[in-house]
């Protein structure tokens, strides 16, 4: 059994799982087709699972797949906290431009259910820490695109400083939301 919160962003989801514990540690279900579906309220098939180290500080994102290879997640840690990261860049969202920040954590267990349409990222808050997210679309090199992680448009709170924060060479080249918006009118993506 799960419990799903619908955010502030229309069709993300906060997902908790039921935590079995005793003496011996915890167990729950960290997947279940069925209750997941019926959470959310909607079919979701997941196609791909993956899963990534990073050190303290380190930023991944914020990325997405574009048409037909867009990708809906289902984000989780293994090990370790991270500051999770969506933009809701549907074109015709009510949201669109807007962004949600929330802690996953080994410790509190909670999943984010990411949908299609939205670019993702994660900063890395302890020493080191393990994400695994589940995809239900197959990646697609020259389907991905992004959004620099310091948009000022975006106006994210790291929890960390930036000059504390690793980012890779490509992900700093990412396009501003003022640019994507503009390539987005002209039906570039």
């Amino acid at each position: 059994m799960i419990k799903a919160t619908e955010t502030k962003l229309r069709g993300c989801f906060i997902i908790e799982p039921t935590i079995y514990e005793d003496e011996r540690g915890y167990f729950f279900e960290s997947y279940n087709h069925k209750d997941f579906c019926e959470a959310i309220g909607r079919e979701v098939n997941f196609v791909q699972d993956n899963q990534s180290f990073s050190k303290k500080g380190v930023l991944r994102g914020l990325h997405f797949q574009k048409g037909e290879y867009a990708q809906a997640k289902l984000v989780s840690v293994l090990e370790g906290r991270i500051q999770d990261v969506v933009v809701d860049l549907r074109k015709n969202s009510p949201t669109f431009g807007e962004h949600l920040s929330i802690e996953l954590s080994s410790e509190n267990k909670k999943q984010l259910f990411v949908p299609r349409g939205f670019a993702h990222s994660f900063l890395t808050l302890s020493e080191s820490a393990r994400v695994f997210y589940k995809c239900d679309n197959y990646y697609k090199i020259l389907e991905e695109g992004g959004v620099v992680f310091d948009d000022n448009e975006l106006s994210i709170k790291w929890k960390i400083s930036k000059k504390d924060i690793y980012v890779s060479k490509k992900d700093t080249k990412l396009p501003s939301l003022r640019s994507f918006k503009d390539r987005l009118h002209k039906n570039d993506y």
